[in-house]
């Protein structure tokens, strides 16, 4: 949950590793709160925004397997619900919602394990927003790590199983999901009690 300043989170029992970017390729993958700045590729297809961090999967030959991409493609957008006249239909012309899914989307074609998500709903309706948390529900259930960051406590109380609320860039408690509520958050948040 964001709460202002920089932030510094001690993390128990996590070695480190000895040289930077040593971390397994795809393993983590970030999503901005930027989508239109940070996240896309706006003058170009979902096609090709979807593809783009696995184009060394899709090729052979310094070739992309094109029948291969869209196949990979089409299947993320029929199970993520994407509304687009077509696969090759710039990013730009689409809603918010159906924006932020071909993000998604993108993260899954990687087969990334651990998804940080900052403000996935931002800008979006309420039926993507909808569609989005039952993703994020999804995804953990199947095994992902999902690190959700939202400045929407009722999505952060819904989505979450545990929450770990800041205060001026230090850490002031981890709650449960069976014990979270709007109060309770807004009450640590504000240090009070």
């Amino acid at each position: 949950m964001r709460c202002g300043s920089r932030v510094r989170i001690p993390l128990a029992n996590v070695q480190p590793r000895s040289e930077p970017g040593s971390a397994p390729a795809g393993l983590i993958r970030f999503s901005s709160e930027d989508r239109k700045r940070q996240g896309l590729v706006l003058g170009e297809s979902g096609l090709h925004n979807t593809s783009l961090p696995i184009l060394d999967r899709l090729s052979r030959a310094g070739f992309v397997r094109r029948r291969e991409e869209e196949e990979l493609t089409q299947s993320f957008f029929t199970k993520l619900r994407v509304r687009t006249p077509g696969l090759d239909a710039p990013v730009a012309g689409l809603s918010g919602g159906n924006q932020q899914k071909i993000v998604l989307a993108r993260w899954l074609a990687a087969r990334s394990r651990i998804l940080i998500l900052d403000e996935p709903t931002r800008g979006v309706d309420v039926g993507a927003k909808t569609e989005i948390h039952g993703l994020i529900r999804d995804l953990a259930a199947r095994g992902n790590a999902v690190l959700l960051i939202s400045s929407e406590l009722p999505e952060v109380v819904a989505l979450s199983h545990r929450i770990l609320v800041m205060r001026h860039g230090e850490l002031v408690a981890e709650v449960a999901h069976e014990e979270a509520t709007q109060e309770a958050l807004l009450r640590l948040m504000a240090g009070i009690g």
